[in-house]
Order: C-alpha cells, then structure tokens, then sequence
C-alpha cells in the first residue's frame, strides 16, 4: 500500500495539487452535467463522523460518494462509541478496518489530527473550530468558474476570525493570493497562520471593512455566531453590526464584484437581503460545488492510497 494521504488543513497540499484538484473538479461536474456515467470507486467506502449537524457536509460527502460508485456511512458522536468515551485511536484504528477513507465534522482541530495519526485510511476535515478546508477548496473553484482565474483578483473577507478565515488565509499562503481581511478586533484571527500571511505583500489585515473591500472583485462573509457560540449571540451580533455587507459595502468593490457566502445565511444580520438575492447564483454554486470539489478530493485520496 502507497502512503496515505490526509486534508486536516488545505496547506496539507501543495500548490501543484490545489490546482489539479480544482482542474478534476471541472471534470467531474461536466462528467454529472453531461449525465455520465463515472465511478472509479466502486466498491470504496467512507466513513461520516458527525459530531456538529449539518446539510451541506453531509449531503455532498453522501451523495458524491455514491456517484463515485462508493458508499457513505453516517455516524454521529451520539450513535457511535466516540461519543462514550472510546480513545480516538481505537476509533480511528477500528474504522481503518472497515472503510477506506474517514471524513469527520467535529469541534476542536486536535480531534481531527490524532483521528489521522493513527488511521491507516486518508482522513479529510469536514469542519473543525480552526479550519474548514473542504469550504475553501469549493470557494475557490467557484471564484474560477465567474471570474476566471484566482492570481489577479483581490478578495477581501469581512466579518469573523473564525475556521473559514483561517482556512482563507491558508489559501492566500498556498497561492499567493491578493487577500484582505476585515474583522472586529476582538476576533481577529490570530497565530502563526497570520504571521506567515503577512509575508505576502499582497495580504492586508485590517479592522475597515470599507478598506477591506475597496476595489475588491470577490467578497467574502460568513455567519456572526458559529455553531457552539450561542451564548455570545448579543455580544457578538453587536460587534459585527458594522460589518454586514449590503449595498454600501459593495459600492465600494470593483463593478461586477460578486459576494460569496458559505452558508447557512443570517439575512440582514452579516449580509442585507437584498444583497444575498442579488448573488443567489453565486452562493448557491459554491453550495453546489463543495459535491464536486469533494469528489475530487475523495477519488484522489482513496485511489492514491492504493497499491
């Protein structure tokens, strides 16, 4: 057997495969449209862990893994022994025995890496509190489908430091990209993965989201309070009320801008809804494209794990 491979984070690739996965990605998408038939994992099996909910995460992985000929298998934390206390590592260790991949959607990012030290199958982060790769490998795709290209445009983030901000700034390290970033400053994103943004010339943090957006072709938001943050609804809802983006925002962007947003959408909270129906095909073939994105991803990991 071949090496496995892990995405706990998009810097687990190089720029070389963040592009042919993009480029597959087209593939398969024509390959559905077209509908043609293509299942190179026929017989392949992927275990789903699930310990936040979702509709997106869960409807793509499950239906692109069909359509790649493969199965999906559900697992939340409560139905399964990593909910009652099992070491991750037997989890991890008993699945590899099963299936021939692990997808997890959880909380805390060191989950997600012991899960891929010890599995002996590829491991992909679904979402974590730090980092939501799969997200981003869509996003970008979906910037390449109405724009183009990637390496000539700004794109300015607006909103929280969160796991889809960090998982940005790892594609702005990755491709070199134009990127600012806007948040209030008590959740800024922070550590390392900041510091080594800075070193591109071309990345600006700031606390202006009228800086932030100002000739920027792409605009980016995310909701104001994550799954797990409940409790700071009031306190945050007031922190972000600058930050939303509505049609003063977007005068400020380059004409024909398009906005972005990864969904579920908080209408009149981080994006006016006048704004979110505006780009309605935008957000909703970035919610499209996480399907082919992910079965790119999950046909180049299972097949080259194998012998």
């Amino acid at each position: 057997m071949k090496s496995k491979r892990d995405f706990t984070k998009l810097l687990d690739i190089t720029r070389e495969e963040c592009e042919y996965l993009l480029e597959r990605s087209t593939f398969l998408k024509m390959q559905k449209k077209q509908g043609k038939e293509y299942k190179p994992l026929k017989d392949k099996s992927l275990a789903m862990i699930f310990e936040k909910s979702s509709t997106r995460t869960r409807a793509s992985f499950e239906i692109g893994m069909w359509e790649l000929g493969g199965y999906a298998m559900f697992l939340s934390s409560g139905e399964s022994q990593i909910g009652r206390g099992e070491p991750v590592k037997d989890t991890a260790r008993v699945l590899s025995r099963y299936v021939d991949a692990i997808m997890i959607r959880t909380y805390g990012q060191a989950l997600v890496e012991e899960l891929a030290q010890w599995a002996t199958v590829p491991l992909v982060n679904g979402l974590s509190d730090t980092y939501h790769p799969c997200q981003i490998l869509a996003d970008l795709f979906t910037i390449r489908e109405f724009k183009g290209n990637l390496g000539d445009l700004k794109i300015a983030y607006i909103g929280d430091g969160n796991n889809v901000a960090n998982s940005w700034l790892e594609a702005c390290i990755l491709l070199d990209l134009s990127f600012s970033i806007a948040t209030p400053e008590q959740y800024a994103a922070k550590g390392s993965l900041l510091e080594k943004a800075k070193e591109n010339s071309r990345f600006v943090a700031t606390h202006d989201p009228l800086e932030a957006v100002r000739d920027a072709d792409v605009i980016y938001t995310d909701v104001w309070v994550s799954m797990g943050q409940e409790a700071e609804k009031e306190e945050r809802t007031l922190s972000f009320a600058s930050y939303r983006i509505d049609d003063a925002l977007l005068k400020e962007a380059k004409k024909g801008a398009i906005v972005m947003h990864c969904l579920p959408a908080h209408r009149n909270k981080e994006i006016s809804d006048g704004v979110f129906e505006s780009q309605q095909e935008v957000i909703f073939s970035q919610a499209e494209n996480r399907l082919h994105t992910q079965k790119a991803l999950l046909e180049w990991l299972i097949k080259g794990s194998e012998g």
